[in-house]
């Protein structure tokens, strides 16, 4: 732990010591279960995980919101990811291709005055998340420790109108992707986290809240990141999970949001 007075700081303005904003709420189990393909299974606590930030990649700012939900694989325990929402889109579809890693297109606002923290998330033309609050200041220690994130790695069969009877080019397999984090700064945040309806980003439908648990600022420290295929899931069973909006894993018709 950082044995620092105050949060770290830095050149002014250098993006590298914005922290993360990290927001956990309670859902409705069973509104977890009908988002994971046949394969991965519920956690134990029906937590939705929303990391708002901005960070150089690989060295300009990234603004972004990534969504997970608290899912098993193999019996290990971690996070199934529905979306990481950019705003580069140079990053969006090689990180597709390569790893799985389920980005697509948002705009966020995240900025910080003095103890206040704002931000707010939007995609094509809707602004699904906000949050406004004020930061207690105050470091809150916390140790080393890992998170096992899963991303989905699958290509249908190729064709202008895909018969899902011929399947895939690649099917269906599970991205372990098992990072191990320091905590150079901690502060707790005071404040509200508001969905709205979109039907790009369905939080507000898919993912109901039913408590706000926690939110924070986090200064990360960047210990190790392993990121490995971890076995194959069902092709027939995860064939209705194929469709999915934008390029989330949030699920949708065609290519586009499903409505209703």
């Amino acid at each position: 732990m950082s044995e620092q007075a105050t949060s770290p700081q830095g050149n002014t303005g250098d993006i590298v010591n914005w922290p993360m904003l990290k927001i956990v709420y309670r859902t409705d189990p069973d509104k977890i279960a009908a988002l994971l393909p046949p394969g991965i299974t519920p956690g134990k606590d029906p937590h939705v995980n929303l990391t708002i930030y901005n960070f150089p990649v690989p060295d300009e700012p990234e603004f972004g919101i990534v969504t997970t939900v608290n899912a098993d694989y193999n019996g290990i325990e971690g996070e199934y990811t529905l979306g990481y929402g950019i705003d580069q889109e140079s990053a969006i579809f090689i990180s597709q291709e390569t790893n799985g890693q389920p980005k697509y297109p948002c705009t966020t606002e995240y900025f910080r005055l003095g103890p206040q923290v704002t931000a707010r998330c939007t995609h094509q033309g809707y602004t699904f998340v906000e949050f406004k609050g004020l930061s207690r200041g105050e470091n809150v220690a916390q140790g080393e420790w890992v998170q096992n994130e899963w991303w989905i790695k699958v290509s249908r069969a190729t064709g202008v109108m895909p018969d899902p009877a011929r399947g895939y080019d690649f099917p269906p397999h599970v991205v372990h992707v098992k990072s191990t984090y320091g905590t150079a700064w901690k502060e707790a945040v005071d404040g509200e986290l508001v969905l709205r309806d979109s039907p790009w980003d369905p939080l507000a439908s898919r993912l109901p809240m039913r408590e706000q648990l926690s939110a924070h600022l986090w200064w990360p420290i960047f210990l190790n990141r392993e990121i490995s295929l971890a076995g194959k899931l069902d092709p027939e069973g995860f064939m209705p999970f194929a469709d999915t909006i934008s390029g989330s894993r949030w699920p949708g018709s065609n290519g586009g949001p499903r409505r209703g």
